[in-house]
């Protein structure tokens, strides 16, 4: 890919970060941070995916293996993250 097809995958990605990264910072509940770290994973899949395509030489399967992976890894993480949630709630505390 030329960087004029690959820039405005850059730019989404750009901005999921950044705003992944905002709710992080500024969010106090928990589930919304869940939320924003998410986004940060998506943007960075996104890139990763949009800079690994090449014209040349044709799209590189190990990138695409990487993000699947790291896509099911994040699901993981997050159902991880969402029942510690749940318990924290059940324990008395008072995010979700």
């Amino acid at each position: 890919m030329t960087p004029v097809e690959w820039l405005p995958f850059a730019i989404c990605a750009t901005a999921l970060i950044g705003l992944g990264l905002y709710g992080l910072i500024t969010q106090p509940l928990l589930l919304r941070r869940i939320i924003a770290f998410n986004m940060i994973g998506s943007g960075i899949f996104l890139l990763f995916g949009a800079l690994s395509a090449s014209e040349t030489a044709g799209t590189d399967p190990v990138p695409q293996a990487m993000i699947i992976t790291g896509i099911v890894v994040a699901l993981s993480a997050t159902a991880l993250a969402l029942g510690l949630a749940v318990a924290h709630a059940r324990e008395g505390g008072r995010d979700p």
